[in-house]
């Protein structure tokens, strides 16, 4: 258990949770959850499915006609056809992270993943006895990872490398010619890659380009993804990967070995959201939401003084530089929830590469939005820099 580390954003809204019990007024922009509601077509396939029964066990890797579904929407988004077999549904996508290093990594192997960010990475490798290895995601690059610097990360014990574009916390999102070059690494040192894209469907310029596309790599990547980031649904439970024929039995024994399966009803409501036209209205309906307000919070924090934002491409996180505040990154997140009441995260909670940061979530009302940058701004004029 000492090597399982935590998600900061559960902590700081746990701590913010509790101010609010006190009488605060918190503005929350620390936890990584649509503020929208479900499209409502989609809750009323779900509460069909239950009116007809969806309430028992499913198979492991999930219900065929749901596989079916999810293989349909993977060709539509990334023009690969996989096989339904290849896919397995699971309840929460980080099951699939977990199952793939359960699955490929010994306890010493080397695995790849990006800093700053999300924490489970880099958690659940060192939870299996691997080594985690940063690759740093730098804001001189775009937030984009380097490609001639992962290649000199790489060596004879690395067994797998996680990307994820969009990115958790940067918003930074990988080009064609870097998911071609990233392909160009992978299969010149026979590398497995797990392809984080959660964020797929959230990207405001250009559009997202999948890994898993790229030809050559659905040999050898595991595309992990999920339905609560695009169509606001962290509360049902509901991830899936895609993976090469021969690791999608070891996903499902694996399942058998934990969860079982994920919820009847909500795999049948996740057909609903990947066919739908009104599902795909309503994810356009909240990106161009969620871009005006991606555009609020970068100007907002852009005219603060010592602070500087990168415009991301896609997600709903921002994750400005405050290094010429004066501040410590922990002790200013800190201080804006206690003293200001602004929740936020600080960038070393996605590794050592994020020193210098804040992430904040644009998932809340441009009211809520422009009332926590009037907080951060009257907390840095008010408040001097504690002395280190």
């Amino acid at each position: 258990m000492s090597n399982l580390g935590t998600e900061g954003a559960f902590e700081v809204l746990a701590r913010a949770r509790a101010l609010e019990a006190q009488g605060r007024q918190i503005v929350h922009m620390e936890i990584g959850e649509p503020d929208f509601a479900t499209p409502a077509n989609i809750v009323e396939a779900a509460y069909t499915a239950l009116q007809n029964g969806a309430t028992h066990y499913t198979p492991a890797g999930g219900i065929m006609e749901v596989r079916e579904a999810t293989a349909r929407y993977v060709g539509k988004w990334t023009g690969v056809h996989p096989d339904p077999a290849q896919v397995v549904l699971v309840p929460g996508s980080k099951n699939i992270l977990h199952f793939a290093l359960l699955s490929l990594v010994e306890p010493g192997d080397e695995v790849i993943y990006p800093d700053p960010g999300y924490p489970i990475y880099s958690s659940l490798a060192a939870f299996v006895g691997a080594r985690p290895v940063p690759i740093p995601i730098r804001e001189s690059n775009q937030f984009r990872l380097d490609v001639e610097e992962l290649r000199s990360l790489v060596t004879d014990r690395t067994r797998l490398l996680i990307v994820n574009s969009p990115a958790n916390p940067t918003g930074g999102a990988l080009t064609r010619a870097d998911c071609e070059a990233i392909a160009e690494l992978a299969q010149e040192r026979d590398l497995v890659v797990l392809s984080d894209e959660i964020y797929g469907r959230l990207v405001y310029e250009g559009s997202h380009v999948s890994l898993y596309s790229i030809p050559g790599m659905a040999e050898r990547t595991i595309l992990m993804d999920g339905l609560s980031k695009a169509w606001a649904m962290c509360g049902w439970r509901l991830g899936f990967g895609v993976m090469p024929p021969e690791l999608a039995p070891r996903f499902e024994k694996l399942m058998i070995n934990t969860s079982s399966c994920a919820a009847a009803m909500t795999q049948l409501a996740a057909v609903e959201a990947f066919e739908s036209p009104e599902s795909d209205r309503a994810v356009d309906v909240m990106r161009a939401e969620f871009l005006r307000r991606r555009d609020i919070v970068v100007d907002g924090l852009n005219a603060l003084p010592g602070v500087h934002c990168h415009r991301p491409v896609g997600a709903f996180y921002v994750f400005p530089n405050i290094e010429e505040t004066g501040w410590d990154d922990r002790e200013l997140a800190r201080a804006l929830l206690e003293e200001a009441g602004v929740a936020c995260l600080w960038g070393t909670a996605f590794g050592q590469y994020g020193k210098g940061y804040l992430r904040f979530s644009y998932a809340n009302s441009v009211e809520n939005l422009q009332l926590a940058l009037q907080r951060f701004t009257a907390f840095l004029a008010a408040t001097p820099v504690p002395a280190r």
